[in-house]
């Protein structure tokens, strides 16, 4: 029966499978080393390897000069753990308000948007409006607006300026761009190779700051990281691609 076959676990049972080993907390923008596939809060992590070159946990180097490209954002933990631990993605959100309004910030659409959603379904749920007939009708208008959708236009924006800084390709004639802080690195190398009419967006290499980009950063990771307090526009440049040793 339905009883026998459900078996309750303490979430004390769990923890050391979705707390980062860094800051023994639990996993927040959880980012995953693809060469061991350890896990950890993004900025634990990045302010990590800003001194090492190896994996907190099991000490594999993940690269000799630039670790940060062989990091990305594991989607499926995080929500794993926004799901398993109550209230944890509603707190971090108010944080993140705190945090910017504390700097006289605007808060990001994305934050605001995960915020609205997030206590609307969990205000339905205490009042008893959820129902099965209007989950359905929510997710038929839900893909409805998918197919209509704005393209991330109403994504939190970033400004960019792509500059070649290479004899071996040319420049674009539209340099400045305007696009969605979800975009990632490999967006901007397709656009590039697009534009320039490359046989491989693989061929080229994004920088900031002289560092090159891994290709699974968001937009928004790399102004928070590597561009923070400074004016826009971001700044990047784009080359032929080097094989690192």
């Amino acid at each position: 029966t339905p009883k026998m076959l459900t078996r309750k676990i303490k979430l004390w049972d769990i923890n050391a499978h979705i707390t980062c080993r860094l800051c023994n907390g639990y996993l927040i923008d959880a980012t995953t080393v693809t060469e061991c596939l350890h896990t950890f809060c993004r900025s634990c992590l990045v302010k990590y390897l800003e001194e090492n070159n190896t994996c907190p946990t099991c000490r594999i180097v993940i690269h000799q000069s630039h670790p940060l490209q062989y990091i990305g954002h594991d989607r499926t933990m995080q929500d794993i753990v926004y799901k398993l631990v109550p209230g944890l993605q509603e707190a971090e959100m108010k944080k993140q308000r705190e945090f910017y309004h504390k700097l006289g910030m605007e808060v990001p659409g994305d934050i605001k948007g995960e915020t609205c959603s997030a206590k609307q379904h969990l205000d339905a749920h205490r009042n008893g409006e959820t129902k099965p007939d209007e989950n359905a009708n929510k997710e038929t208008s839900e893909e409805k607006q998918e197919e209509d959708n704005d393209y991330h236009r109403s994504d939190e924006q970033v400004s960019i300026c792509l500059e070649c800084n290479s004899s071996k390709l040319r420049g674009l004639k539209r340099k400045w761009i305007r696009c969605s802080a979800q975009a990632t690195v490999l967006h901007l190398k397709k656009f590039i190779a697009k534009k320039l009419n490359l046989s491989s967006f693989n061929e080229l290499d994004i920088l900031c700051n002289e560092e090159i980009l891994g290709k699974d950063h968001t937009l928004k990771f790399v102004v928070v990281t590597r561009w923070r307090f400074k004016k826009a526009p971001l700044l990047l440049h784009y080359r032929p691609k080097m094989d690192l040793l």
